[in-house]
């Protein structure tokens, strides 16, 4: 049987794998220090962000909200919004009016090419502030 902060440590991993960091998940303190056998695992708080996309990974929804991916049609770039029938919701990573996107349509964003529009985006932010 494997200890409980090396399942907190596989948990962990497992969802930084599929996009999901629970900043809080730790092993329970109290718990952890009775004489029980088993401690438990404290998923912690998290965000309403957060907690979307963990529930749109448990569904099985690829890619999963909050997802930044490439409508291939088009070439825009957004993020994941929710999952409609066979299509996905995009919301603009650089502001504007979300729009639906076939599934077999979207492709992954280049991480740098998602910093670069958020970038550009916050710097006309700050200009017009």
């Amino acid at each position: 049987m494997r200890s409980t902060d090396d399942v907190v440590e596989s948990l962990r991993k497992a969802l930084a794998g599929v996009g999901v960091i629970l900043p809080s998940l730790s092993v329970d303190p109290v718990t952890g220090a009775s004489d029980e056998p088993f401690a438990l695992v404290d998923l912690g708080r998290c965000s309403v962000r957060t907690a979307e996309r963990l529930a749109s990974v448990l569904r099985g929804e690829c890619p999963a909200v909050g997802t930044p991916v490439v409508d291939v049609r088009n070439g825009r770039l957004g993020e994941v919004v929710e999952h409609v029938g066979g299509a996905v919701r995009l919301r603009p990573v650089a502001g504007g009016r979300p729009w639906e996107c076939p599934a077999d349509s979207v492709g992954p964003a280049a991480p740098e090419e998602v910093l670069r529009t958020r970038l550009r985006w916050a710097n006309r932010q700050s200009a017009g502030a």
